[in-house]
């Protein structure tokens, strides 16, 4: 990265405005449907209100509940939404987060700081989690000075429940599934996780950051979606973005307790300072009111129909997908229910294929264990399908005429 000095004159907001534009040419193309990561398009209608309500609040600052109550009721109303949704008992409680990654963070923190004030840890605390997982659990492994143990997964993809009852031992101090895994968009056997997480008297999170705002519509509009949430009693806390299937405004998320006496672990808690004392919730100090206000304004203006007419529109994509890359000779990793398809291909690498979808100006994801195009759809994708699976199969045609060009490696980021 260089160095760059700042102009000694500012310059004019729409000359700005259109460098912007400019810079931006060869981003992906998320407006035309041409991605399948990062970004979740629900239709112009969700991204007026999006835009119009973060700019309500985008100068407050959800530190201060006494200076901004109303920051502070909105996001109790969102987090009261999302405990409601996910079937969590009358004492649970939780809070918005900046995303996926900080949700984890704070189970994690609230879990280990648990463990130390009720078990007998000798030596460094461990997780216990499937492969699939998300490498947000390595990251506060890394920062909490954890061990994290990730167990292979059984041969449907899902976690492996004997395998992770054989890896804890005295000092584990969390069991994790996923609903769903985001490299497969599988959502793990929850209910007998929960089953172990009481056997042994462990802290179960669900990771639920792609499922947790679409799962539960999907069951409602008939989909099969087993048990995953606080309605099994083994489940301590669970992280859902609201900025993936919430379809609110970036960064967003909710991590879950299923009791306020858990969530008090996750607090920080400051009083020896001259300031005077602080207190926080999450990691964060400042946090953008507006994130808060948009998140809670979606929620209200889509409401139950509306999540469930946007994600009809996902599962249609979805399965109107998985219909044509089998036409076309792929395999469909395992039996998505939600958002995310992983399909691989018998003969040809995949990694080629990616390439071919690249250069037609398709951003989408790659899985490496095994090797499968991945694709994470928005209601949108419900309008492309059609075009996907033509230049697909445009790209399959040209890598088996010779063109074995490929990516080098998958990247998240």
């Amino acid at each position: 990265m260089m160095l760059k000095n700042m102009p000694d004159t500012g310059t004019d907001w729409d000359s700005l405005r259109a460098e912007m534009i400019i810079r931006g040419g060869n981003d992906a193309k998320w407006r035309e449907g041409k991605t399948a990561v990062y970004v979740f398009n629900a239709g112009e209608d969700v991204a007026k209100v999006q835009k119009e309500a973060y700019t309500m609040y985008m100068s407050e600052n959800g530190l201060g509940p006494l200076a901004f109550p109303s920051l502070k009721q909105m996001e109790d109303e969102v987090v009261g939404m999302g405990l409601s949704l996910l079937h969590a008992p009358e004492h649970a409680a939780g809070n918005i987060t900046s995303g996926g990654t900080d949700s984890i963070n704070m189970a994690i923190k609230a879990s280990r700081d648990y463990a130390l004030a009720t078990k007998d840890i000798v030596g460094t605390p461990n997780i216990v989690a499937p492969y699939s997982a998300h490498p947000a659990f390595d990251k506060a492994a890394m920062m909490m000075s954890l061990e994290l143990r990730r167990v292979p997964v059984a041969g449907n993809l899902l976690a492996d429940v004997a395998a992770m009852s054989a890896a804890c031992d005295d000092n584990t101090i969390m069991l994790v599934g996923s609903a769903p895994s985001f490299p497969y968009g599988l959502i793990d056997p929850i209910t007998e996780l929960g089953e172990l997480a009481e056997e042994k008297n462990l802290w179960l999170h669900v990771d639920a950051c792609v499922g947790g705002y679409i799962a539960p519509f999907v069951r409602m509009n008939g989909g099969d979606v087993p048990p995953f949430d606080f309605e099994i009693a083994g489940v301590r806390s669970m992280s859902a973005d609201l900025h993936k299937y919430g379809y609110c405004a970036k960064g967003a998320s909710t991590v879950l307790f299923s009791d306020e006496s858990l969530r008090q672990h996750m607090i920080f808690d400051c009083a020896d300072w001259p300031g005077g004392r602080m207190v926080t919730p999450t990691l964060a100090g400042t946090r953008p009111g507006g994130a808060i206000s948009a998140a809670w304004a979606v929620m209200n203006y889509l409401g139950v129909e509306g999540y469930r007419a946007k994600h009809k529109l996902v599962t249609n994509a979805r399965e109107a997908i998985e219909k044509g890359v089998i036409q076309l000779g792929f395999h469909i990793l395992g039996e998505p229910q939600l958002g995310i398809v992983a399909f691989s291909h018998p003969t040809e690498n995949v990694f080629a294929i990616y390439k071919q979808m690249y250069n037609r100006g398709w951003f989408t994801s790659l899985t490496t264990v095994p090797k499968a195009l991945h694709l994470m759809l928005s209601p949108f994708h419900a309008e492309v399908t059609g075009t996907y699976l033509k230049d697909l199969q445009d790209s399959l045609k040209a890598v088996q005429s010779g063109d074995k060009d490929a990516v080098t490696e998958s990247r998240y980021s």
